[in-house]
């Protein structure tokens, strides 16, 4: 039975040329730094969001953990948005790895108030930790963050002398929305982390970017991690499609979620989040109190769906189309009648 998933953009299949591409791609010894194709992607990633050098992750968290790890020091402080991934969806993984401190400072769907974030910044005293780092995000839950407003936020960075990471996962998906380029955006970071595998239908792999020489002391680190890779330039040859050609089909991510939100817009009691309505997502919530049994009553229908935060996401990406998204909004309307 094929399903019609609208968990995440995480869940495609790699195209076919991905696929003709890994199986003929040049290979060689990562740690080495010996893979061709590798040292392809790594150079066009870093090139696309305007940096000097980048690394490739195996994973999105494995990525912002090895920025953290790099940056900072024990028992230094990382600000952090109250629902950023780093803190909800990395299994806790910051002050394990890196022994650093997460402050997480309360925003409003993505936007702090800057006069908050710059008294919060620390300096080191006998009695308190040094703030060390700022991590950003963007997109943000759906929400493409406009860019004056980290240009504030890179500005009070600069004041007091703290570098900026941004996790951009979805950056692509980001500068579509904001009609902006990639680079737009990760101008106002030191480092960015860039997910290949979230929408770009890349089976595997994050690239870490930034100054080269943070990312060859991100490389070191990425070993004692245990992410040195050998012949990797399999996973790279996927990687190169994603960044040169599946950025440029996202338009069609974004129209597909917009026609999934005026389907549930018919249905009563739902509500919208429109305020996460910047890229390939929809956030929304059910007013009605049967709406906890929905997962499984799509799934027993052939539709994968995922309750997410007290509420519902669902998600439009390449594996998808309007035929598919219509079959599973009509199964969501059948279930409240």
């Amino acid at each position: 039975m094929k399903f019609i998933d609208l968990r995440s953009d995480t869940v495609t299949s790699p195209t076919n040329e991905m696929r003709k591409a890994m199986m003929e791609a040049a290979v060689g010894d990562d740690v080495f730094s010996d893979d061709p194709t590798m040292n392809e992607l790594e150079a066009l990633v870093a090139k696309t969001l305007g940096k000097e050098a980048g690394v490739f992750i195996p994973s999105g968290t494995f990525s912002n953990q090895l920025a953290l790890f790099t940056h900072c020091q024990q028992g230094q402080e990382v600000i952090v948005d109250q629902f950023a991934h780093i803190v909800q969806h990395e299994s806790g993984a910051s002050p394990i790895l890196s022994g650093v401190q997460l402050f997480t400072l309360e925003s409003d769907l993505g936007i702090w108030d800057l006069n908050k974030l710059d008294k919060m910044i620390k300096k080191r005293s006998i009695s308190s930790t040094e703030t060390k780092l700022i991590c950003i995000e963007n997109a943000y839950n759906g929400r493409a963050l406009p860019l004056d407003y980290f240009e504030k936020v890179k500005n009070i960075a600069d004041k007091h002398q703290v570098k900026v990471h941004l996790d951009g996962a979805r950056i692509f998906n980001a500068a579509l929305a904001l009609d902006v380029q990639v680079k737009e955006i990760a101008k106002y970071a030191d480092t960015v982390s860039v997910c290949l595998s979230k929408g770009l239908c890349a089976p595997v792999g994050s690239v870490l970017v930034g100054p080269k020489d943070f990312i060859d002391q991100a490389r070191m680190k990425r070993k004692i991690m245990g992410g040195g890779m050998r012949q990797v330039g399999i996973l790279a040859a996927a990687g190169i499609i994603a960044v040169e050609k599946m950025s440029k089909r996202l338009h069609i991510d974004h129209e597909n979620a917009a026609y999934m939100e005026s389907l549930l817009e018919e249905i009563p009691r739902i509500i919208i989040d429109k305020r996460q309505r910047d890229i390939n997502m929809v956030f929304f919530d059910i007013e009605d109190n049967r709406k906890h049994n929905l997962q499984d009553y799509m799934f027993k229908n052939g539709v994968k769906i995922l309750e997410y935060e007290n509420g519902f996401r669902f998600v439009a990406h390449k594996d998808i189309d309007k035929k598919e998204i219509k079959i599973a909004i009509n199964l969501v309307k059948d279930f409240f009648q």
